[in-house]
């Protein structure tokens, strides 16, 4: 080839233009796969690089996370689908629309369910850390390692987690996995009771009013000639102290809630000669401060309180720390018998809930201070507003010192023990109805209708909600003629 000039250009060597030929060709194929159409990590066979089903898995994940709803909804992979195919936003209470935007004026506060809520926020700044994929073909046999119905790996965990918190002893315990509380409290009641063969009379259970409803509820379900429901220790505290011919070769199974549900007592049982079930759902450091590690025989725990977690009721949720171990094997073969033991989906899933929480003890992200910031904050505001009534009242919490915490920490109850003060109010789970409020009754508890719980643990839209209320029904009161003012 000649120049302008006449002269001849020099030829580029043969090997270059290779090389360059092979560069771009590359590019392009890279470009094509990976970016342009990675339809080669979408096919179920596994592509070329063995990943697709869990990529897939991510993108639909990522994609159902990344879906607007204002604030006031989330939209789950398991959604009720639109028109268009995909799961549309599922709205917090007094929310609507199509991204929840719409909120509803003059909204009823339902502050009736204990559904831990407020701990959402928190998993979602940890959505990478607690995100778990899950294969087909995980765990499908009814047992896992070691031929047991528990993983082995999850209870490991646990264990370190009642360590680093130090709220239970768990050294000499053996631990038994329930598929919620509801389960495991009748488990407890099976274990502890005498065989029904033996002659002895059925075991008494009881408890101290104010109780969580369902021991009576599942007592009372499956009573028997093993147990049955038989009041509250106020009855039989007399009998024991003077050896009454009533409780002689008596059983008692004594429940015991501490902190209490729903007035955040501290309890230890009543009856000296009773198999107590020691109840410590709320034992964590975000609602109530830990002097000491519990060390009873048989102790219940809860994820859905620890972690939030109530959605994984199908599953692992509950487990118990038991001393006895014939007690122990009695629990484990009712869990067994009941439903061949606690999902081991949810137990995977569990367990990196569980070490999410170790990973970040007394850091920056540490779950119990946040929990507890969120549920002091809203102990305060509530306190600061009922406090200007003389129509309602709130159980008095002080501050204590928290070992796992290093100083003295304000309350943070779960929920707020109500009591309706004017004479008129006896039923105040009515008398707050009727100010658009709706809360649980105390006669459930085994207590007055003067008092009802109200749940602080629901979103921060259903706090704000309940928080408008209560000031509603407060401020109403300055409107009142002296004569409907307090009889107190």
């Amino acid at each position: 080839m000649e120049t302008a000039e006449g002269g001849r250009q020099s030829r580029p060597p043969a090997g270059a233009f290779l090389l360059y030929s092979s560069l771009l060709i590359n590019a392009l194929f890279f470009a094509h796969y990976f970016l342009i159409s990675p339809t080669g990590l979408d096919d179920d066979d596994g592509g070329s690089c063995g990943l697709s089903w869990a990529l897939k898995a991510a993108r639909e994940a990522e994609a159902v996370a990344a879906a607007d709803c204002s604030g006031h909804g989330q939209v789950f992979l398991d959604g009720v689908p639109g028109d268009d195919g995909r799961p549309g936003c599922e709205c917090n209470t007094c929310f609507s629309g199509a991204n929840c935007s719409l909120r509803s004026p003059n909204c009823t506060a339902d502050a009736n369910s204990g559904n831990p809520m407020f701990l959402e926020p928190y998993w979602t700044r940890h959505a990478a850390a607690s995100a778990v994929v899950v294969s087909g073909w995980h765990r499908l046999s009814y047992r896992t390692t070691d031929g047991l119905f528990q993983s082995v790996e999850l209870e490991n965990h646990i264990r370190r987690l009642h360590g680093a918190v130090g709220n239970a002893v768990v050294d000499d315990k053996r631990l038994v996995f329930g598929a919620g509380s509801t389960q495991l409290i009748n488990a407890l009641v099976h274990a502890l009771s005498s065989p029904p063969d033996d002659g002895s009379a059925p075991a008494s259970v009881v408890a101290t009013v104010p109780y969580y409803p369902p021991y009576k509820e599942q007592t009372g379900m499956f009573d028997g000639r093993k147990y049955r429901w038989d009041g509250t220790t106020d009855t039989w505290a007399n009998a024991t102290t003077h050896h009454n011919s009533t409780t002689k070769n008596k059983t008692i199974i004594e429940f015991v809630t501490s902190p209490n549900n729903p007035d955040a007592v501290l309890h230890r049982p009543v009856l000296a000669s009773s198999a107590a079930i020691v109840d410590h759902a709320y034992y964590w450091p975000h609602f109530t401060h830990i002097p000491a590690p519990a060390d009873e025989d048989v102790m219940l725990f809860t994820m859905t309180k620890l972690s939030g977690h109530a959605g994984s009721r199908l599953g692992y949720k509950t487990w118990a720390l038991i001393r006895d171990e014939k007690v122990a094997k009695r629990a484990y073969e009712y869990v067994q018998s009941n439903t061949m033991g606690a999902s081991r989906d949810t137990q995977l899933r569990m367990l990196g809930v569980v070490k999410v929480m170790l990973a970040n003890l007394h850091g920056d992200e540490d779950i119990f201070a946040f929990g507890h910031d969120v549920m002091r904050s809203r102990w305060r505001r509530l306190s600061a507003v009922v406090s200007r009534s003389r129509r309602v009242s709130l159980q008095e919490i002080p501050p204590q010192f928290c070992n796992y915490f290093k100083r003295i920490r304000e309350p943070s109850p779960a929920y707020a023990w109500v009591k309706c003060e004017r004479e008129e109010d006896e039923d105040c789970y009515e008398a707050l109805l009727k100010a658009n409020i709706i809360t649980r009754s105390g006669v459930g508890y085994g207590a007055s209708s003067r008092y009802t719980r109200v749940s602080l643990l629901k979103s921060d839209d259903d706090f704000d909600v309940l928080m408008e209320r209560v000031t509603d029904l407060v401020n109403a009161e300055q409107y009142e003629a002296p004569d409907d003012s307090s009889s107190m």
